[in-house]
């Protein structure tokens, strides 16, 4: 017994050898840093003295801060049902090609390879006053503009997110997908199941655990889009894609990090309470 309780105790040791690099990198470098923010968030910027909520206050009666979170959250509530729905799409059409599916998953995983210069360029060589867009529109006698200052500027940069981050999540679906037995579909049509009712039945339950994964990790992925979006338009764009990451870049130009660090805790709390409210749905 005391054997048994020695090597039992001896692989707890290792294990915990083994992520202690990632457990103190996750420390030093995350955590810590982030308790420094929260307790800046309640500390003037220069003085360092204690002012309570004031800060939050401050951001919450900030016009640009207001616009940029309602934004934000349309962005959010547009984007990710959109890549979840056309990524599994993509993916259940992908998983009924058999063999052939690995050209197509090279295929869909290239926007991702592109560098983001290059993607920007692309949006300007396309949706410029003169670019190709303009250029088209001009041949059928209709005057050009600028796509990227009118509102139409939001939903370019949607389908760039889309577009994106399409291949990513089809690899993430297509792995669920593989680990469903085929030997469920075979029972169920035995059993005169169609394929819809395969579908809600075996499918959607399936992917419940992959769907957890892909729609955290796609609300990650989305906050990325700034890159684009601040390479194509600088640090004020339209309105309608004036986002936080542009709030948090003015900000922090102008070394405001009390509202900075008011803004990211309120920031990481939202993506917090999100996140666990989605696990309680998939797990309840």
């Amino acid at each position: 017994m005391k054997k048994i309780f020695k090597r039992g105790h001896k692989k707890r040791q290792t294990g915990f050898l083994f992520v202690l690099p990632s457990l103190s990198g996750v420390l030093f470098f995350i955590l810590i840093p982030f308790a420094d923010v929260v307790r800046r968030s309640f500390t003037e910027a220069v003085s360092g003295a204690w002012v309570g909520l004031a800060n939050f206050r401050t951001i919450f009666s900030n016009k640009a801060f207001c616009l940029a979170a309602v934004n934000t959250l349309r962005f959010e509530g547009i984007c990710i049902p959109l890549l979840l729905a056309l990524s599994l799409l993509t993916a259940l059409i992908l998983d009924s090609l058999g063999e052939h599916v690995q050209f197509f998953k090279s295929c869909f995983l290239i926007p991702m390879a592109i560098p983001v210069a290059s993607a920007v360029l692309l949006w300007k060589v396309l949706f410029h006053e003169r670019g190709l867009l303009g250029g088209l529109l001009h041949m059928l006698h209709i005057p050009g503009e600028d796509w990227m200052r009118t509102p139409w500027a939001f939903w370019i940069l949607v389908a760039s997110y889309i577009w994106k981050n399409l291949g990513y999540d089809l690899i993430l679906w297509l792995a669920g997908l593989s680990g469903i037995s085929p030997s469920l579909y075979e029972a169920a049509q035995v059993d005169g199941a169609g394929r819809w009712q395969c579908f809600c039945c075996i499918t959607l339950p399936g992917l419940l655990p992959s769907l957890f994964t892909i729609s955290v990790l796609s609300i990650l992925n989305s906050f990325k889009v700034f890159r684009e979006a601040y390479l194509a338009a600088g640090d004020y764009p339209h309105a309608s894609m004036y986002l936080l990451q542009h709030v948090f870049n003015n900000w922090y130009r102008d070394l405001s990090m009390d509202k900075m660090a008011a803004g990211a805790v309120v920031h990481a709390g939202v993506i917090f309470l999100l996140v666990l409210f989605l696990k309680r749905k998939w797990e309840g």
